[in-house]
């Protein structure tokens, strides 16, 4: 059974850094991708980051390139969303996904995905 569980959000300043983690179990394909939406009240949601599995692809929404990196611990079945230089507009509730496809071109669907988190809460404030 697929699960998927996130954690690590909070308060932090403007200008500082966080790092989220994502722990994903029981995948019923061979190839799958992990990927980090966020939603700030009031938004839609929106695609963050994205790592494949087993390419170890990996892609970044233009609003965060530069500043957040994906990486992830295949013995820890754990993939770490480390969020540098934050923004007041990095607010939001960050939700980690699993799904059969792949990070290249556009991963952002969320009818791609199938197993979902229940999100973590991340407020950048000062």
């Amino acid at each position: 059974q697929l699960q998927v569980e996130e954690s690590g959000g909070g308060l932090v300043q403007p200008g500082g850094s966080l790092t989220l983690s994502c722990t994903a179990s029981g995948f019923p394909w061979d190839y799958h991708a992990i990927t980090w939406f966020r939603q700030a009240p009031g938004k839609e949601r929106e695609g963050v980051s994205c790592i494949s599995y087993p390419s170890g692809d990996t892609n970044f929404a233009d609003s965060v390139k530069g500043r957040f990196a994906i990486s992830r611990d295949n013995t820890k079945n754990t993939v770490y969303l480390q969020m540098n230089n934050l923004k007041s507009e990095d607010t939001g509730v960050y939700y980690c996904a699993a799904g059969q496809t792949w990070c290249m071109g556009y991963p952002w669907y969320a009818a791609l995905y199938t197993g979902w988190g229940q999100g973590t809460q991340v407020t950048v404030s000062s």
